[in-house]
């Protein structure tokens, strides 16, 4: 079995999407981030997950599925199933922010 990954599908325009990504990169936490229209087999996985629907932000971290989580929860879920993607360090709160809005700080 390979590394895990933390995978959100998402779909442009999307604010729930928005929302979650900006929480997860103030925690500092690497993702994949997966457009439902633009990767063919995208939206499939998400129906399975979420009866039938194609609600985003879900979320996929080994066999923990989320539909519509907060960053609160993925970030819980990462401690619980895998917790070797966790920062060496939580963000302070300039860097969180600037990672929220998809900025790095040089340093």
């Amino acid at each position: 079995m390979g590394a895990a990954e933390l995978i959100v599908y998402t779909r442009p325009g999307c604010p729930f999407c928005t929302s979650l990504r900006a929480g997860l990169r103030r925690q500092g936490l690497e993702y994949r981030d997966v457009d439902i229209w633009q990767e063919q087999d995208a939206a499939a996985v998400v129906r399975s997950i979420a009866d039938g629907n194609e609600t985003v932000p879900t979320v996929v971290l080994g066999d923990w599925t989320a539909v519509n989580p907060s960053a609160g929860q993925v970030l819980d879920a990462v401690r619980e199933h895998a917790p070797e993607l966790l920062p060496d360090r939580k963000p302070g709160p300039v860097e969180g922010t600037l990672n929220a809005l998809g900025l790095k700080r040089d340093r």
